[in-house]
Parts: structure tokens; sequence; C-alpha cells
């Protein structure tokens, strides 16, 4: 089944969510800083990328909207675990309108095992956009990491024509460590 004929959620912003979470996980959700740097620091340096597949590929419909290119656009898609101490912690998934990304001069293909969020921090031609949440659908996450309704955020970094949407799903594993 294509992953645009799955259930997409609905991206809301902190404001329009009827029932947020608790305020333990909004401080996650809402944070404007790089979760890089967070979860490097709650990993005391533990901190470790895991690319899981990358590629040009059809974007999703949602992805679609939020990159404001039209629907079935071909993008750079790139997805990685977020590791704590080991632990996969956070699956990540960015995505880049093909047109744009090619005349960027950014090469997302050759960040391995490096974190795109470093990179998007570190470049003060990027602003961020406004984060949104949602209830992440479990058949967009990896097989082993399969699970309806866990949290997840995303907002799009911008740098010119160049508009780079980073969606980060907060995986069962993170929430112990984050309440230590």
């Amino acid at each position: 089944m294509p992953p645009s004929a799955l259930h997409t959620p609905t991206w809301l912003t902190r404001d329009q969510l009827s029932a947020p979470p608790s305020a333990s996980v909004c401080d996650w959700l809402f944070d404007e800083r790089s979760l890089t740097r967070r979860l490097t620091e709650l990993s005391a340096n533990g901190f470790g990328v895991t690319p899981l597949r990358e590629g040009w590929l059809a974007l999703r419909d949602d992805e679609c909207a939020a990159l404001d290119v039209s629907l079935g656009s071909t993008g750079w898609v790139r997805e990685v675990y977020l590791r704590g101490n080991g632990q996969p912690w956070v699956f990540a998934r960015s995505v880049a309108a093909r047109q744009a990304l090619e005349g960027s001069g950014l090469d997302l293909q050759q960040l391995g095992s490096r974190s795109l969020g470093e990179l998007l921090f570190s470049d003060q031609a990027f602003t961020r956009g406004e984060l949104q949440v949602c209830r992440y659908p479990g058949a967009w996450l990896p097989a082993e990491a399969l699970q309806d309704g866990l949290w997840a955020r995303r907002s799009c970094f911008r740098r010119e024509q160049l508009a780079v949407l980073v969606a980060e799903v907060f995986l069962p594993a993170f929430w112990p460590a984050a309440s230590r």
C-alpha cells in the first residue's frame, strides 16, 4: 500500500492541541533547541545516528503540503535512528523536494552517520518554522519500531528556496531515560 493511502495524521501546533500531553512530554515536543544537542546531553555523550534508509523517493502527501510542492513530488528522504547509549530513542525522517535540493548546494547524501540537526542548527542561513505534533502512524515506522500513536514532532527548516522538513518520533525507550 503506498504511504499516501495510509491514514494521514493531523499535525497540530501547541495552540491547536485540545488535550496536550504532560508537561514533561511537551518539554521535548516543543523545545526549539537542537534535539541532537539535548540527546547528547541526556546520554552523557553517548549519542549516535544510525542511518536506516535514504534516497530519492515519492514524498507523502502531508510532506508535499508542508513543503508546498505538488502531490506526488519526488524528494530526498533520509530515515535514521537517533540513539542514546546504544538505544534507539528517536526515529527521524527528513525530506526535501528534489528540485529545491538539487539547486541548493546542500548534499544530504554525504551525511552518513552525522546528524542532520547539527548541520541545520550550525548554518545561520536556515530558519526554523513552527513545531507541529501528532500521534504518528505505526505503519510509517520501521518494522522493528512499529507502534501506533507515538508522539512525534516536525518543523520545516528554510534557506532561500530550499525547505527541509524534519520529523522526529519519540520511541518508547526514550521516555524512561528522559524522566531520570
